[in-house]
């Protein structure tokens, strides 16, 4: 990267970059003047300086996050050498100690995997601030590390200069997203995970899991076990995005079709190519006749099929008309064909040739499915309910919006059950409700294979749930999607357990789920409602309360957790998560929302990939055959007691504070962000407001950026300071012995080791007018009381010091990212005072962005 800086730039401004660094570094010792020096540097600098400068620390921090993870696979092959112990959370860990320390019974432990489904849903959340053509870059750079790894001496030097080339080619790519995505561009990168990662890491990780089968139970996975598999939301979530219509969710259905056929072409070209042979079974005989190479004729047609089938969705894609008719629609089609060949295969003594490509094919196609993910569709509860009152008030019955909630449910129960049509045939829909009507259609119109769950965003109350039931009744929807509410804000998940009971208690509504009921519950606007312990709690509380409810009524429950890649929206370590789940809560079925940036951070190479998907199933596993132990009574009242005093804690300056607002605005850089082409959905629901109706990503990515990072702690600190003066060894015992209160204090503490509230205070001092600056100065106090409080339980000198791999990482990037955030400040700066809006400054801003997301490794 230096050499790149001096050859691509120039030696002054390598030697700015190396000035700026050490005085860095020295500053992160414990120098005050080195500090005091590099603020002014940065201060003064020039605007055509501090780009490259901006862009310099961006590019090491985003080097030192490629490097971070080729050696993560670098320490997990290690795990893997003769002698080793295996790594922890991997499958051979997991179940050689699940058999020998636990207890469980193989038998168990082996229906337990057969059965599990955990669904990864990908989202096109606002989070990725990095373009995908510098992706691409890092990608490359990676492959190139790998190769270094396994290189002959005399090819070093080579490779070295390739890797010169890749960081240069990187550094004169411009890293400003200059358009905003479309929806259809959101969808076109999640499909490119899957077909450059996804699609060799899922087949790759089932192989492991299988041998591991094999060696501790003595079965093999069957073939139809599909104990992982992925959704999107990419194209079919239009909660509060104007942007995703009902044509965009037909579009992503098509082209979701168009790359499951693209990639399922080249793999049966390579089956075509190796099973040239002449013998097969019986029954596979009966239907090819008398030729020469029986699996090759059985490949034509299934080729030829899926040519047309690639052919079909280009020309939908293109606006044509298709005149193709012999195209796949249904896996089990597919599926039918690929498991004739694998048992004639078998049953001649070829067992050996079935069990390596083809058998991937089939374990590809029961988890991919021929549409390679289900699309969600997601929408919000009261634009369902101006759909229907849109209806009723043409039918003249009434305003369904003034109905009050027993009117709603008795008028929905009825419709139901009533065979004739609610809508009259010349009823013509305008504005939301036309929208509603027409994404429905394309509902019923689209191979159901295609849709996943459909999601009510701030479902509330039974009506809301029946209402989507009614309208895909009434637009002809043949197999229904499952219709899933997702439990937001506090209130909606302490009353989710009465709307369930209710629901329940109804005989078609019964009929309708029959065994299974979906719910989605919401980590960001919870906790931008409540903080960070009071939403932690309840949604703890609330999935207590569904899981008794289900189990008395007989009902399987899967959870659907939406949770983002900030503490602050319920992100954080995925085994960690997983294990603080309520006993009971995961029982084999888990549905899990994977967003923005983390995405990439978790499945953007082959060796992460695999790690990640190893992670989510032992741990699902884990919860699953030694779910933990409920929390005691004594537990509860003081968890009770916790979130009530920082509820309380978190309103007080969030919401009643008539302060709040005008110092959020000015403190960070949120007003800003809206110069970020990182997502296609608006940065608030609505205009205008405050921080209510703001979204939880910007409301988290501005606070980020200032690394106070507040929403993930404030009013932990005043709530643990006031229960340790009575209640100090009844806390240590629930840290010491309570998964959830031990991994929600951990994550905690992680946040408290990534902020910075010396940083923090530097943008007041620049920004902030004088009469807000007393906030913040009362801010930065409260961090000071959770840091304090938070580590006087968990008993380390400093945040995450238990963790030396966490801590190293965070000390390594620190000082790559207090420069950025000392040029974000000046940048902010001369914007404000900048009445014409240079150009310049904003690319320069944009850059720091970048640079901090990249430095923090997540942003909203």
């Amino acid at each position: 990267m230096g050499r790149t800086i001096s050859e691509q730039e120039s030696p002054q401004i390598f030697e700015i970059v190396e000035q700026v660094r050490s005085l860095s570094k020295k500053a992160r010792s414990g120098d005050n003047n080195s500090f005091t020096d590099l603020a002014n540097l940065l201060s003064s600098m020039d605007i055509k300086d501090a780009i490259p400068v901006a862009r310099a620390f961006t590019h090491f921090l985003n080097l030192a996050n490629i490097a971070e993870q080729r050696h993560r696979i670098r320490r997990a092959n290690e795990y893997k050498s003769q002698g080793k112990k295996p790594q922890r959370a991997s499958c051979a860990e997991v179940f050689e100690r699940l058999i020998n320390e636990t207890g469980i019974a193989k038998e168990d432990l082996y229906e337990a995997i057969c059965k599990q489904k955990v669904e990864l849903v990908l989202t096109a959340h606002p989070t990725e601030v990095t373009r995908r053509t510098l992706i691409q870059k890092y990608q490359a750079i990676d492959g190139l590390l790998e190769k270094l790894d396994f290189c002959l001496e005399d090819d070093r030097e080579k490779l070295f200069e390739e890797l010169y080339c890749e960081v240069v080619c990187s550094w004169q790519t411009d890293e400003i997203r200059r358009n905003k995505p479309t929806p259809e561009d959101e969808a076109r990168w999640g499909f490119a995970v899957l077909e450059k990662t996804l699609w060799d890491a899922v087949p790759a990780f089932l192989r492991n899991l299988n041998d591991n089968l094999q060696k501790f139970t003595g079965k093999s996975l069957p073939l139809d076990a599909v104990p992982i598999s992925f959704g999107s939301w990419m194209g079919g979530d239009r909660d509060g995005n104007p942007n995703v219509n009902y044509k965009t969710t037909q579009r992503v259905c098509w082209m979701a079709r168009w790359v499951g056929a693209d990639l399922f072409h080249k793999e049966i070209e390579a089956l075509y190519s190796e099973l040239s042979i002449k013998t097969c079974s019986p029954t596979l005989r009966k239907i090819v006749g008398d030729c020469i190479e029986p699996y090759r004729r059985i490949l034509r047609v299934i080729r030829d099929r899926i040519h047309e089938t690639r052919l079909h969705f280009a020309a939908l894609l293109a606006g044509q008309t298709s005149v193709y008719t012999n195209y796949y629609l249904e896996t089990k089609t597919l599926e039918k064909d690929l498991l004739l060949m694998y048992e004639s295969l078998h049953e001649t003594g070829l067992g050996i040739v079935a069990d390596k490509r083809l058998l991937d094919v089939i374990r590809r196609l029961h988890c991919f499915g021929l549409s390679i993910v289900k699309i969600d569709v997601r929408q919000e509860s009261t634009c369902h309910t101006e759909t229907i009152d849109a209806i009723t008030t043409a039918l003249g019955i009434g305003s369904y919006k003034e109905w009050d909630e027993d009117k709603r449910y008795e008028f929905l129960c009825k419709e139901l059950q009533n065979k004739r049509p609610l809508i009259p045939r010349n009823f013509s829909a305008e504005g939301m409700a036309e929208e509603v009507l027409n994404t429905f259609k394309v509902i019923s119109e689209t191979p159901s294979e295609s849709f996943g769950a459909y999601v009510i965003s701030m479902a509330a109350t039974p009506s809301d749930i029946l209402a989507v039931e009614l309208l895909q009744r009434e637009m002809g929807v043949k197999n229904p999607m499952r219709v899933v509410p997702l439990f937001e804000k506090v209130a909606d998940l302490n009353g989710a357990q009465n709307t369930l009971s209710t629901l329940f208690n109804n005989q078609w509504y019964r009929h309708k789920i029959g065994s299974h009921q979906e719910i989605m519950i919401g980590y960001s606007d919870s906790a931008k409602d409540g903080g960070r312990f009071a939403a932690a709690w309840a949604l703890y509380v609330a999935q207590e309360k569904m899981v008794d409810v289900c189990k008395k009524n007989d009902i399987e429950l899967t959870l659907f957790h939406g949770r983002g890649g900030t503490v602050g929206r319920g992100g954080g370590p995925t085994y960690l998560a997983i294990l603080s789940q309520p006993p009971g809560s995961v029982d084999g079925r888990l549905r899990v929302t994977e967003q923005g940036e983390m995405i990439n951070a978790k499945f953007g190479l082959p060796g992460i990939a695999f790690r990640t998907l190893e992670i989510y199933t032992t741990a699902t596993l884990i919860s699953t055959l030694e779910p933990p132990k409920p929390p005691t009574q004594k537990w509860r009242e003081q968890m009770n007691a916790l979130t009530k005093i920082s509820h309380n804690a978190y309103d007080q300056i969030v919401k009643e504070n008539e302060q709040f607002v005008p110092y959020f605005r000015t403190a960070t850089p949120e007003v800003e962000l809206g110069e970020l082409n990182i997502g296609s959905r608006p940065k608030r629901r609505k205009k205008g407001g405050g921080v209510e109706s703001l979204r939880a990503i910007p409301w988290i990515f501005a606070w980020t950026q200032t690394r106070l990072i507040l929403p993930s702690w404030l009013g932990v600190g005043e709530s643990l300071q006031k229960q340790m003066v009575e209640n100090e060894n009844t806390l240590r015992e629930m840290y010491q012995e309570w998964p959830f209160f031990r991994a929600l204090l951990d994550l905690i503490e992680m946040v408290l080791a990534k902020a910075d509230i010396k940083i923090a205070e530097e943008y007041d001092k620049a920004l902030v007018n004088e009469n807000l600056r007393v906030l913040g100065e009362e801010l930065r106090d409260k961090f000071t009381t959770t840091y304090q409080t938070v580590l006087n339980i968990t008993k380390n000198e400093r945040p995450v010091a238990s963790n030396n791999v966490l801590r190293r990482s965070i000390d390594v990037r620190n000082p790559y990212v207090d420069p950025i955030n000392l040029l974000q400040i000046e940048i902010l700066k001369r914007l404000r005072n900048d009445d014409t809006l240079d150009e310049e400054l904003k690319d320069a801003l944009l850059i720091t962005f970048n640079g901090i997301a990249a430095g923090m490794r997540n942003t909203g």
